[in-house]
């Protein structure tokens, strides 16, 4: 029997999408799954839809399942609740890429930068049942099969990266990697959005974003300028780290 990907280009390019365990693995499947449906990533919310209407593919269908589900609680109001906001989000991080998810189900554009280019912590976290809930939501699970298995609650802050940068890139959030933020440009005159800077040269569509909203993801040791810190203490956790 043929492989069910064998008469369908963008079939094998989801399976690759969906199995790719290297960061640029990731990107690259994905620019390649829309150029065969004939899309441009970072198109937002509307360009999950054009993908899920596209790809009627059996192994999809579980994964639009558990997302349209997602997508169609109340407080996203149908991904119309932020449609007139923009949003840069500065970190890829685990904390930067669910900001950035839970941005586009809202409705909002959203525009994510990370100066670095793979991921490579592997600091294994302890997730709390909520978060366990949250990321089984999004199809956890899907991209990644061991994703708390039995009694499992653990995950390396890695893998964690690499599903939350799929379901971001699904769900129409542009990404831009080898991008440093360095400071803000207040809006030029009134009515028009705030710019970023950026090194080394970003590409003229990145350079000349006008956002309304900015997230920084980057770090406790990352301020920008211009921000102040509010520190706020939790209970003592418990970390376990694993580096290989």
């Amino acid at each position: 029997m043929a492989s069910p990907t064998s008469t369908n280009p963008a079939h094998a390019h989801f399976e690759s999408f969906l199995q790719a365990q290297l960061c640029q693995d990731v990107l690259s499947s994905f620019q390649e799954l829309c150029g065969a449906l004939g899309l441009e990533p970072g198109g937002g919310l509307p360009q999950y839809h054009k993908i899920k209407d596209q790809l009627n593919y059996w192994s999809a269908k579980s994964l639009w399942t558990k997302l349209d589900k997602r997508a169609g609680q109340p407080v996203y109001q149908q991904g119309r609740a932020c449609t007139s906001t923009k949003c840069l989000v500065v970190g890829a991080g685990p904390c930067g890429l669910r900001v950035a998810v839970e941005l586009a189900l809202l409705g909002a554009r959203v525009v994510l930068v990370e100066k670095r280019t793979k991921f490579s912590r592997h600091n294994v976290l302890h997730l709390w049942p909520f978060t366990i809930h949250d990321l089984r939501a999004l199809g956890a699970k899907k991209f990644y099969g061991r994703f708390c298995t039995g009694t499992l609650d653990h995950i390396s802050i890695r893998q964690l990266q690499l599903l939350l940068l799929k379901v971001a890139l699904l769900l129409g959030v542009e990404i831009h990697w080898g991008v440093t933020f360095t400071g803000l440009q207040p809006p030029p005159r009134k009515g028009s959005g705030w710019h970023a800077q950026l090194q080394p040269n970003p590409p003229a569509q990145l350079a000349n974003y006008e956002f309304d909203v900015l997230i920084s993801a980057a770090g406790g040791k990352f301020v920008p300028e211009g921000f102040k810190v509010r520190e706020m203490r939790g209970k003592l956790a418990i970390g376990i780290t694993a580096n290989f």
